[in-house]
């Protein structure tokens, strides 16, 4: 398995993810303006040609917000998730962000325990977030610089 940037070629995979993954999934033509933009980070996460995860993140100023990260069901519990967020980690430190935040459902404790196994704390709730079915999301967020300092004392 690699991690590397999404190219165009692997959007219809991605695609395909997302409507597997989410109750209410991005548009290929959503995914695709998103991607587009010069400062945003795509990955993909590819095993013998096929896309098995993916994450998406806005940035604006030195901030990252992760929209969506998702890995196909019979990848899940291999690493995968964990692999995208180091190359994204590396990325973010490449472009000077200082800070990645996302929204989790909050009863999704698979992916809240791997958030904070990088790092990641809960800093809120937002009520109502996700529809279908209607649930609270979880805000984390995890600020690189200070982790990369503290790895350095």
């Amino acid at each position: 398995m690699i991690v590397r940037r999404m190219k165009l070629e692997d959007l219809e995979q991605v695609c395909a993810l997302e409507n597997e993954t989410f109750s209410m999934p991005w548009s290929y033509q959503s995914i695709l303006d998103s991607l587009l933009v010069k400062d945003n980070i795509y990955l993909v996460a590819v095993e013998n040609d096929s896309v098995i995860g993916y994450c998406g993140v806005w940035v604006i100023a030195n901030e990252g917000q992760i929209n969506n990260i998702a890995v196909k069901k019979q990848n899940r519990n291999q690493g995968v998730g964990g692999k995208i967020l180091q190359f994204l980690f590396q990325e973010g430190r490449a472009k000077q962000i200082e800070q990645f935040t996302l929204e989790v459902r909050k009863s999704n404790e698979i992916a809240i325990k791997l958030y904070d196994k990088f790092g990641f704390v809960k800093v809120g709730i937002r009520p109502g977030f996700y529809e279908k079915p209607q649930e609270d999301a979880v805000i984390m967020t995890v600020i690189t610089s200070r982790k990369e300092e503290s790895a350095l004392i």
